[in-house]
Parts: C-alpha cells; sequence; structure tokens
C-alpha cells in the first residue's frame, strides 16, 4: 500500500511513544516508572465536574458551533482581559479540541510551502512536526543549559530570514521550566519590532504552574499585538487534559482562517466540556494553586535530588513541571552488559531495561544530550524514580 509521503516525513510523538511503552511493559509485569507525561496527577476540580454534569442534564449534547458557544469565547475574552491585560472580542477566539489543534489550526491557516519558521530550542515535539507537515522552513534557535535554555535578542535577529512568516515562543517552556521576564520579552520585542512580516505563536498552556516568578502574556506588547497569536488552554492549570480544550486569540483573520480549518476537521468542541470550561474560567482557582504548590514541592525535592548525581547537569525550572538536565557526560559509556551508549536515546532505552525508568530522550525536543523528567507524579514515585536513575547512571564505566 502507497502512503502519504507527508506523514511518513515526522516521526510519532516521542511523549506518546514512551509511555505506551511503558503501558506495554507494565502489562507484562514489568516494574517500570514512567516520568514521560506531562499531565497533572490530580482530579480535574469538582465545580468544573459538576458543571459539565448539569450541562449533560440540561441538554448540551448536540453540535455546538465551530469556534465554541458564544459564552464560553466571552469568558475566554473576560479572562485575558482580568488575568493578562489582553484586549479582544469573542470573534477573535475560537475554541478547539486541545491547544494542540489549536496550533495545527493557525500553523496550517497561515503557511504556504517554503514559508520561514523560527524554533527555539529545546521545543515542545509536535512544533517540529507541525511545520514539517506545513512544508515550512524550519530555523533552530540553539540553547543551552548556561542560557537557561532561552534565546537572546542577537539570536533572533540572526534567524530572521527574507521567508520568515512565524516564531514559537513558549512561557514556561516544555521541556526545560524556563520563563522570559518582562525585561527578557522586552529586548525581544525590539528585535520583532523591526521585522513587521513576522507573526509570532505565543504558547501560554502554562501561565499557571510558575514558581516565584510573574508570566507576562507576549500580547501586552502594544507594538506587536496585531502580530502575536495567544494559544492557551486548560489541560494543565485545571487539570483538564482528558477534556481536550484548548484556545486561541488571534488577530481576526487568523481567527477566521482557523475557524474555516476546524470547519472541515473535527467541527466544535465537545459541548458538555464547554460548559465544565467556562466554570474553570469563572470560578474558585484555589485548587489550581494549591495543585501549584504540590509541584513546587515537588520540583524543589527533584532539585535537590538531581543536583546530587555526578555528571548530571541541571537548572532550577521557573515553571511548567519539568527537569531538563544535561546528560552529556553519560553518553559514551558502556553498559554492564557492555554496550556503548553512544546518543541519549541508547541511554534512555538503557536506563528502561537496566533499572525500569522512562524517560524522553532530548532528541525529541530537538537537543542531543538532554532528558526530560515529568514531575508531574507523586513524591513517593518521583524519589523512587531518581533512586533508580542514580543507580542505572551509577552503573556506566
Amino acid at each position: 500500500m502507497q502512503l502519504s509521503s507527508r506523514i511518513a516525513s515526522v516521526a510519532p510523538s516521542a511523549t506518546l511513544s514512551i509511555s505506551k511503552k511503558v503501558r506495554e511493559l507494565k502489562a507484562e509485569g514489568r516494574d517500570v516508572i514512567g516520568l514521560t507525561l506531562g499531565e497533572p496527577d490530580f482530579d480535574t476540580p469538582e465545580h468544573i465536574r459538576e458543571a459539565a454534569k448539569a450541562a449533560l442534564d440540561a441538554g448540551y449534547t448536540h453540535y455546538p458551533p465551530v469556534a465554541g458557544y458564544p459564552e464560553l469565547r466571552q469568558a475566554i475574552v473576560d479572562k485575558l482581559k482580568r488575568d493578562n491585560g489582553l484586549t479582544y472580542a469573542p470573534n477573535q477566539i475560537v475554541v478547539s479540541t486541545g491547544a494542540k489543534q489549536s496550533l495545527y489550526n493557525v500553523v496550517l491557516g497561515m503557511l504556504n510551502p517554503g514559508d520561514g519558521v523560527i524554533l527555539p530550542t529545546p521545543y515542545w515535539v509536535s512544533y517540529e512536526a507541525m511545520c514539517i507537515l506545513a512544508q515550512a522552513d524550519i530555523t533552530r534557535i540553539p540553547t543551552s543549559i548556561d542560557t537557561a535554555y532561552k534565546i537572546s535578542p542577537e539570536q533572533l535577529e540572526a534567524a530572521i530570514k527574507p521567508n520568515t512568516r512565524l516564531l514559537f515562543l513558549t512561557t514556561p517552556s516544555n521541556p526545560s521550566g524556563s520563563m522570559y521576564s518582562q525585561a527578557e520579552l522586552a529586548e525581544l520585542v525590539k528585535v520583532l519590532e523591526r521585522h513587521p512580516e513576522v507573526y509570532i505563536i505565543s504558547d501560554e498552556i502554562y501561565e499557571h504552574i510558575t514558581f516565584g516568578f510573574e508570566h507576562v502574556s507576549l500580547g501586552t506588547f502594544e507594538s506587536i499585538f496585531e502580530r502575536v497569536i495567544t494559544v492557551n488552554g486548560f489541560s494543565k492549570g485545571y487539570a483538564m487534559t482528558g477534556w481536550r480544550l484548548g484556545y486561541i486569540a488571534a488577530p481576526l483573520e487568523i481567527a477566521k482562517v482557523s475557524e474555516k480549518l476546524q470547519g472541515q476537521c473535527t467541527s466544535g468542541p465537545n459541548a458538555f466540556a464547554q460548559q465544565g470550561a467556562i466554570a474553570a474560567l469563572n470560578g474558585d482557582l484555589s485548587p489550581t494553586y494549591a495543585m501549584r504548590e504540590a509541584f513546587r514541592t515537588r520540583r524543589d525535592m527533584m532539585y535537590d535530588e538531581l543536583r546530587a548525581i555526578e555528571g548530571l547537569e541541571v537548572i532550577l525550572p521557573d515553571g511548567a513541571f519539568y527537569f531538563y538536565p544535561d546528560l552529556k557526560a553519560f553518553l559514551g559509556k558502556t553498559s554492564p552488559a557492555g554496550k556503548k551508549l553512544d546518543d541519549i536515546g541508547e541511554l534512555c532505552l538503557y536506563l528502561i531495561d537496566e533499572v525500569g525508568l522512562a524517560l524522553v530522550p532530548g532528541n525529541a525536543f530537538g537537543t542531543e544530550s538532554h532528558a526530560r523528567i515529568s514531575y508531574a507524579y507523586a513524591e513517593d514515585v518521583l524519589k523512587d524514580a531518581v533512586n533508580r536513575l542514580k543507580t542505572g547512571l551509577g552503573k556506566l564505566s
């Protein structure tokens, strides 16, 4: 059978593939810990669940509008004004089946083959796949642990080419947990002001999971507001991963093309789930703040433990719930079975086989010597996982 070369050009999602492998190994009876998924290990807050249940009883079981119910779009407008200082109209909001679909809508709706896209590295795994499917010309800006995985204005200026149409910017970051401050964003904005043809996707899905740093929405910089596409959703801050709801706030033309594409793809997102989303936006954020403090406690504990592993380089994340340690000191070493581990993928496979610990290799995020560690798990699981990591790395020679 001849299959699409377009699909053959992208790899499966590394995070989902490894999580699938962990489930399969557990089903075989293997003792495996997987720190792979970026999913809060908390239930959705009760008031959100109750709103969705009430919506079912009220008859929210039919096709919703493609771009989302008007009352949800208005609630998003109100939230963006209240929490982020952003002013949008409801017709500039498009609600989708997860922020991933929101991103796909924008990328496929804006880019023609050969248009340029800038990806600061490391990047979330699906950004690259989206751009490949759009047949975009991808320019990657490398960062390192020494720069806290953040790009400089000079790097951004050098990366912009005549065909550049789109820049991805994520703060807090998946996979690094790094955040850009107001001052750092202001310096990047100065560069973007000189390039009015470049639009920016500002992925703010982790805005509620920050530790002592104020989240700043890129759209608050008035000089580039008309070129910012703000992407957000409900999965991370409200523990609503399975609800599959995300949204964009964008220039009207981009909102229209996203709605058009969605109308030929999934149509509108789940009807009764949208009523739960309204409750999330308008309701008490105490459960969100409680989750954030739990993540902070786990982060601090993991940081102390990871720093104690000789050869492992790590920084304290500003937000989200990931560590992104550099493991280059362990590449090229040999396992107890005599296998030389030349790349990060081989090292991660070794950790699964040797100590039953699954991490996501950094090549999925555009780097060659890192691994992503999610700490969205219970503390006892995390402590066990770190001990396994120490054991596994300690066996290499």
